[in-house]
């Protein structure tokens, strides 16, 4: 199945952007599917930092078993997805003057109980929507902090 895909432009520079998503801890206050995210290693970011996130989708909820396994600063944040869901997504940072685009893109794997391939075909658009909001609440977020952090200057 192909992956999905969304895409935000957020007026911050990258390295604002980065510097608030490289904590993964705080994911959860952007992300409505991710309700709680709980570290496995003592590293909490960068290559090899595994955690749990417990993920709702509707009905659905399950914890999710993530581990990093792409980090570039300010670029790029690769994850494997090991728990009932497998797959891998990643998250793409590009400069664009002085906003920056931010990509999302996730291809996941559904057991049979969950309706393997069709179930995940069938969860596309929902996952879809879901995403799309999440980055948008990931740019409000973003924009009124660089908006406070331009004030105080």
């Amino acid at each position: 199945m192909p992956g999905i895909a969304v895409e935000v432009v957020i007026d911050a520079p990258i390295g604002f952007v980065w510097a608030d998503v490289e904590d993964i801890a705080t994911h959860v206050t952007w992300m409505q599917d991710a309700a709680e995210i709980r570290f496995l290693t003592d590293q909490r970011q960068g290559v090899g930092t595994r955690f749990e996130c417990d993920t709702v989708v509707g009905p659905i909820k399950l914890t999710d078993i993530m581990e990093i396994t792409e980090w570039t600063d300010r670029q790029t944040m690769g994850v494997t997805h090991q728990g009932i869901v497998t797959g891998h997504g990643r998250f793409t940072l590009r400069a664009s003057g002085s906003t920056t685009i931010f990509s999302w893109v996730e291809q996941l794997h559904f057991p049979w109980y969950l309706g393997g391939p069709a179930g995940a075909l069938a969860s596309k658009p929902v996952l879809r929507m879901i995403w799309r909001s999440n980055l948008r609440r990931l740019k409000n977020r973003i924009e009124t902090s660089w908006g406070a952090e331009r004030a105080r200057r």
